[in-house]
């Protein structure tokens, strides 16, 4: 791979919100750190509006000042995807990483990197967030395939992905490595502070769903679970901190049917970062009851914050929340969730603490950096 130091980062940056956006400014700094020049391409338009179920996908807080983020692609206009790979061409990055994360990128994606693949001094590094999306639809498979082909290598943050990505492509030089550490929301405040902002009652036992309110995110079995004996009238109190991305009517009426209302806590509106800390701080634990899920970027921002975590046995979730150290698992229906939460409460939490300290060494944003360097130096050209 060539000494030049320009690194080409694909994917969402301000001035779009959420989590994709977060994470590739902070793989920016990384990178930077590190002593490269860094550049995002990010979208002038992401989604068109069937696609995108939120209220905006537009960010209200200022634009990152020590970031190069240049606002180009267009996901529904072929002629700017090849603009946009011409101008990749002449800039000769020694290094394009792109993100995947939904067959709908595929073609826009595919197109742009096409332009860059036969560069003798460019690698492409793919960072796959999903390869097989959680909610499917036509041409998914095509679309998948096409983006895959000007790839010359792969870094998951799930095996689970990995081994998906395998049934599309055996050969490609892949890794896998841990989500790194949301540490870019700032540092914690004390649980009363920030209960205090939200406007909570400093004595409630308080447990978090948090981001975006998808149907495979199981917020209504977390729900069914409230409404087990186990917890209905146990005084624990359920904060939902995220927009929604499915239609609200049926967790509403379940609340309603239910009779949740005094247990229930709704924040259903887009967490601007500068806020994000504060849902984290005020929570006693984070519950993550997904049906399904390659891996997810609640883990790792409860790891900076030191929150203990309940998830489900699915995907890549009990790896990154081991049984009795950092939290505990629990299978994807109301009645195991319950009995698991409220166990959770009957037990100690300095052994927890002890060991989200520990476990979280392991989540740094060089050892993804310095991946991503090692697969773009095994491929050649």
């Amino acid at each position: 791979m060539p000494e030049n130091r320009t690194t080409v980062i694909i994917g969402p940056a301000h001035p779009l919100r959420g989590g994709l956006a977060s994470f590739d400014e902070r793989l920016a700094r990384a990178f930077q750190a590190e002593g490269n020049q860094v550049i995002i391409y990010t979208f002038s338009l992401q989604y068109p509006g069937f696609l995108f179920p939120g209220t905006t996908q537009f960010s209200s807080e200022p634009a990152p000042k020590d970031i190069d983020i240049r606002v180009r692609i267009n996901s529904v206009n072929p002629f700017n995807w090849i603009r946009v790979g011409m101008e990749l061409k002449k800039l000769n990055p020694s290094l394009v990483v792109v993100r995947y994360w939904l067959p709908f990128m595929g073609p826009c994606l595919g197109t742009i990197l096409r332009a860059v693949r036969g560069l003798k001094d460019t690698r492409v590094v793919c960072i796959a967030d999903n390869i097989i999306p959680h909610e499917k639809r036509p041409g998914d498979n095509a679309f998948t395939r096409y983006f895959i082909k000007p790839v010359d290598g792969f870094v998951t943050m799930s095996r689970k992905v990995l081994a998906d990505l395998r049934t599309f492509d055996p050969h490609k030089p892949a890794a896998f490595v841990s989500h790194p550490l949301y540490d870019n929301f700032g540092e914690p405040v004390p649980r009363e502070e920030a209960r205090r902002f939200l406007g909570i009652p400093r004595e409630d036992r308080i447990i978090l769903f948090f981001g975006f309110i998808r149907p495979y995110k199981g917020l209504d079995i977390l729900l069914r679970a409230m409404a087990e004996p186990a917890l209905r009238n146990s005084g624990i109190r359920l904060l939902v901190a995220g927009e929604f991305y499915d239609e609200p009517k049926p967790y509403l009426e379940l609340i309603r049917q239910l009779d949740l209302g005094d247990s229930i806590i709704l924040k259903t509106e887009f967490i601007p970062d500068s806020q994000v800390r504060y849902y984290l701080c005020a929570a006693d634990l984070v519950v993550q009851p997904y049906r399904n899920a390659t891996q997810s970027g609640v883990t790792p921002l409860a790891y900076h914050f030191d929150k203990p975590m309940v998830v489900t046995r699915v995907g890549a979730l009990p790896d990154m929340v081991p049984e009795g150290k950092v939290g505990l698992v629990c299978e994807p229906e109301p009645a195991s969730l319950a009995a698991t939460i409220d166990r959770f409460f009957s037990m100690p939490e300095a052994p927890f603490m002890e060991g989200i300290r520990e476990e979280k060494k392991k989540y740094t944003w060089q050892r993804l950096v310095q991946t991503i360097t090692s697969i773009a130096h095994d491929i050649q050209k």
